[in-house]
C-alpha cells in the first residue's frame, strides 16, 4: 500500500472547527497553543467560538486550517505511533495546504508555518481593494475550455484559471468585471453552471503580485528543512524536496494555478493507492474521487476518525 496525505485549503473553515480535537486530545490542545502563542493572538478561541466573519478573514482561516490539519497530525504521531515517513510516499496540500504539507513533512515549524500564513492571508487580503476582484467557478468544462474563457473575458483586464480542481471544475481569477464576463462566456461554451465564489479578494492569478513580493520577503527569513518525504508543489504537480526550489515555488504560488488535478495523476501515476486528507472538511477526499476512483481517498478530522486511521497502521 502506497500513501499519500493531503491538506486542505481555504473554505473548510466553521466557527468549532478543531475544538472536539482540543477536547479529546492533549497532543491537538498543544499545536493549537503553540500556534496561538505564534502569533500573539488568541485564535484556537476564534476558531471555536467565532465569530464567523473574523474566523473567514484570510488572514485567520488560513493559519487555523493549517493548525487543524497539525493537530491531527501530532495526535496521529503521539497517540498512535504514526510515522510519515513510514506510513507516507507523498504529502501535498490545496493553496495554504501546502503549508500544512510541508509543516508536516518537517520543512517548516508550527509556529513558522503560523506565522506565514498569517502574513500570506493579509498580504492576499491587501494585494486587490475589496470590491474589484472576483473568482468564479466553471463547472463542466476542462482546463483548456477554461483558459479559452478567461483569455476571451480578460479584454485587457486580468482573468485567468486559478484552481485546476478536478475533471470539469475550473476556478477562475481576476478583476470583478472580467471574471463576470467570464461567467457569461462560460455558458456558451457549454459550461453546465458559472458561478461567483464567496471570496474575499481574486487569488492565484497575477493580480496577486504584491502578497507574491510580500512572501518572498517573509521566506527569505525563515528557517526550513529538507522535507521528510516528498512535497508535490501546486504550481508543477511534480516532487519537491530542495529548500531554494521550495521557497522559489510558494512565492510562485501566490500568483500562479494551483494544479490538483494534475497533482493527483501524478500520485497515481506514482502507484499511490490511498489518499488521506488531515484536517477540517472532506473537500480534496471528494476531489481524489473524482480525480482517480481507483485510490481509495478519506478524511481524518474528528476523534473517532483519528482512532478508526490508527486501528488501520
Amino acid at each position: 500500500m502506497k500513501r499519500a496525505f493531503i491538506f486542505p485549503g481555504q473554505g473548510s473553515q466553521a466557527v468549532g472547527v478543531g475544538k472536539d480535537l482540543a477536547a479529546a486530545f492533549a497532543p491537538a490542545r498543544d499545536v493549537f497553543a503553540e500556534v496561538d502563542e505564534a502569533l500573539k493572538q488568541n485564535l484556537s478561541r476564534l476558531m471555536f467560538e467565532g465569530p464567523e466573519a473574523d474566523l473567514t478573514l484570510t488572514e485567520n482561516a488560513q493559519p487555523a486550517l493549517m493548525a487543524v490539519s497539525m493537530a491531527v497530525m501530532r495526535t496521529l504521531q503521539k497517540e498512535g505511533g504514526f510515522d510519515l515517513v513510514r506510513h507516507a510516499a507523498f504529502v501535498a496540500g490545496h493553496s495554504l495546504g501546502e503549508y500544512s504539507a510541508l509543516a508536516a513533512a518537517g520543512t517548516f515549524s508550527i509556529a513558522d508555518a503560523a506565522r506565514l500564513l498569517k502574513t500570506r492571508g493579509r498580504a492576499m487580503q491587501e494585494a486587490v481593494p475589496v470590491g474589484q476582484g472576483a473568482m468564479a467557478a466553471l463547472l463542466g468544462l476542462d482546463l483548456d475550455g477554461a483558459r479559452a474563457v478567461a483569455e476571451e473575458a480578460a479584454q485587457g483586464e486580468v482573468c485567468a484559471a486559478a484552481n485546476d480542481n478536478a475533471p470539469g471544475q475550473v476556478v477562475v481569477s481576476g478583476h470583478k468585471t472580467a471574471v463576470e464576463r467570464a461567467l457569461t462566456i462560460a455558458k456558451t461554451k457549454g459550461a453546465k453552471r458559472a458561478l461567483l465564489l464567496p471570496v474575499s479578494a481574486p487569488f492565484h492569478c497575477a493580480l496577486m503580485a504584491p502578497a507574491a513580493e510580500a512572501m518572498a520577503k517573509a521566506l527569505a527569513d525563515v528557517a526550513m528543512h529538507v522535507p521528510a518525504v516528498p512535497v508535490v508543489a501546486n504550481v508543477t504537480a511534480q516532487p519537491v524536496n530542495e529548500i531554494g526550489a521550495i521557497r522559489k515555488l510558494l512565492v510562485e504560488q501566490v500568483t500562479g494555478a494551483v494544479r490538483w488535478r494534475e497533482s493527483v495523476e501524478f500520485l497515481k501515476a506514482q502507484g499511490v493507492t490511498v489518499a488521506v486528507e488531515l484536517g477540517a472538511g472532506k473537500v480534496l477526499a471528494g476531489l481524489v474521487k473524482r480525480i482517480a476512483p481507483e485510490i481509495a481517498a478519506s478524511s481524518i478530522g474528528a476523534p473517532a476518525e483519528i482512532e478508526a486511521f490508527l486501528k488501520t497502521l
